[in-house]
């Protein structure tokens, strides 16, 4: 009966996308972060470029800065990056795009446009916004609209953070969002009944879900109704085959990109 019930309410709070909206998300593999490795750091532009360079599109990470500017950066601190310490949000937009990124000393941290001038169209992108409870929803969505104001290209915002996929579904319904999940092997009736009120609250127009939980009953379900499910972080051969089985799109990394990149 709660089965049938949540079946019930997923069609009704949580509709699936036009098909045509999110066709270009299927059938891409993702370079996470970038194609980083040696001379190459994470979410860095030169990572970025090799991975235009070798067909992948590409997965990012955004965040604010001080003065209110997206910023292409994973971590809350610069200490495990950058030489520097401390919280990105406490460093303007200029200031942090003076920061070099251990690895690669011709890298700074990139803004969102001066990924978005790289990219443009060439590879799908995938922006990962990154927040934390205390985060002012808004401001950092409206940060990353701004600069999709006028792009040409596919690209798609989702999060961990159901508040971010609600705001792009009411405010730029136009702009493809997903919601990002993870199981943990958790899958106790409050467990799986949390999945779904999340999916309500949230109304994405993908899932982006933690490999190690696939196959998924619930991502399965939302698959079959029309929503395209990537898959993270896929790091091995093994786990690109349970990707390439049982989602629409891998984002991937050092290994599991073995057969994906070419030379």
């Amino acid at each position: 009966m709660l089965y049938l019930l949540s079946i019930l309410l997923d069609r009704l709070l949580a509709p699936p996308p036009q098909a045509e909206k999110v066709a270009w998300l299927k059938g891409v593999t993702y370079a996470h972060r970038g194609l980083h490795g040696p001379g190459l750091p994470e979410n860095a532009l030169s990572a970025f470029a090799a991975a235009i360079e070798a067909g992948l599109g590409i997965e990012c990470d955004v965040q604010r800065s001080s003065d209110g500017q997206a910023m292409v950066f994973h971590d809350w601190e610069l200490d495990r990056l950058t030489a520097e310490t401390g919280l990105v949000i406490e460093r303007s937009a200029a200031k942090l795009g003076q920061i070099r990124i251990i690895g690669n000393d011709a890298d700074t941290i990139p803004s969102l446009r001066e990924l978005l001038d790289l990219v443009a169209g060439r590879v799908p992108l995938l922006i990962e916004v990154k927040t934390r409870p205390s985060t002012r929803i808004p401001a950092i969505c409206l940060a990353v609209r701004r600069m999709l104001e006028g792009y040409r290209g596919p690209v798609a915002v989702m999060s961990f953070d159901p508040r971010v996929s609600h705001w792009f579904a009411r405010h730029s319904s136009h702009i493809v969002r997903g919601l990002v999940m993870m199981e943990e092997s958790n899958r106790t009736l409050f467990a799986r009944t949390r999945r779904h009120i999340t999916l309500w609250r949230a109304q994405p127009d993908f899932l982006a879900y933690d490999i190690t939980d696939m196959p998924s009953r619930f991502a399965g379900a939302q698959r079959r109704r029309g929503f395209p499910v990537l898959t993270w972080t896929v790091n091995t051969p093994g786990l690109m085959e349970r990707a390439l089985k049982h989602g629409d799109g891998p984002i991937a990394e050092g290994a599991g990109l073995a057969k994906a990149a070419r030379p």
